[in-house]
């Protein structure tokens, strides 16, 4: 795998980063590959380094386009409550400027909401779309109040969320909150996981997209945007996937999976040995169940 150094690119006078890979072949065939990472302590790009290097290893050819969010990794951390629109419209920007053709979205949990917005923004750069370990459907298409979200978001945005913060860093919660909520077995929260989370979380400003995540600008009602994409769209759940909400705990990974597709004009639908963090937790696995839809020929999206 041949990883180009950070690069930069400047949207609304922030600086954010991003990466690109390409098989040491420097021989790239099929769509480009766009990946979303998901927002939490610590996390950033860096979470789809072991998928980045298993896919190449794996003979694939695809470039990746690997961006940070604001908010998260190399990129700007301005103290502000983030948005899916705001960070939809960063990659609208990062698409029309850096990529300039239509990619396929590789998108991680709720940040889905993501790239919901962004092919509502600019379907005729998105080829298609993989929706890895989604929220329970009672999460992604209940709205929650927007006074409720401010009042989260003023909580968290105040000494006690700073002292949270902290202390959500530790590597003790960290371990914890991974194998309570993330992965199906403790065994699989490994070093590089942990280290990463540690590295990442170091900039405390941080906790400003942590803070905006927790708060719950990204809960509305997706329904009505989910079944507008008329985009091939793959859905991968795990066969233990749980969820942290209220709404979706009584839900089965089979229901989840029945109920996207059930809403998505051109879904497909796919179930895995793992629980919220497939192309980490089960990075071979999930590789091979994507390759397929991947390599599908690149006709089909308008």
């Amino acid at each position: 795998m041949t990883a180009f150094p950070t690069q930069f690119y400047t949207w609304q006078n922030y600086r954010c980063a991003y990466e690109i890979h390409q098989p040491d072949n420097s021989k790239t065939e099929g769509i480009p590959i766009l990946l979303i990472h998901p927002v939490g302590v610590g996390l950033s790009r860096q979470f789809w380094q072991r998928f980045c290097r298993e896919w190449y290893q794996a003979g694939h050819q695809n470039q990746i386009y690997n961006p940070d969010l604001l908010g998260c990794g190399e990129s700007d951390m301005p103290h502000v409550a983030y948005t899916p629109d705001d960070w939809a419209q960063q990659l609208q920007y990062f698409l029309q400027t850096v990529v300039q053709k239509p990619v396929i979205i590789l998108v991680q949990g709720a940040l889905l909401s993501i790239a919901i917005k962004l092919v509502q923004k600019s379907p005729q750069l998105i080829h298609s779309l993989i929706f890895a370990s989604p929220p329970a459907w009672a999460t992604i298409t209940k709205k929650s109040p927007k006074w409720q979200q401010k009042i989260a978001w003023n909580l968290f945005d105040s000494p006690l969320g700073n002292a949270f913060y902290r202390y959500a860093r530790t590597p003790k919660f960290l371990r914890d909150f991974s194998t309570r909520q993330l992965f199906a077995s403790g065994d699989t929260v490994d070093g590089e996981w942990l280290n990463a989370l540690l590295a990442g979380a170091e900039n405390t400003a941080n906790r400003y997209a942590v803070f905006s995540f927790l708060s719950g600008f990204w809960r509305q009602d997706y329904s009505s945007e989910i079944a507008s994409i008329h985009k091939l769209t793959l859905v991968v759940v795990g066969d233990t996937a749980s969820s942290i909400s209220r709404e979706g705990k009584a839900e089965t990974p089979d229901e989840r999976l029945a109920d996207y597709l059930a809403c998505l004009p051109q879904g497909q639908g796919i179930k895995l040995t793992g629980r919220n963090v497939l192309p980490y937790e089960s990075t071979t696995e999930f590789i091979a169940a994507i390759a397929p839809f991947i390599d599908q020929p690149a006709v089909g999206y308008s």
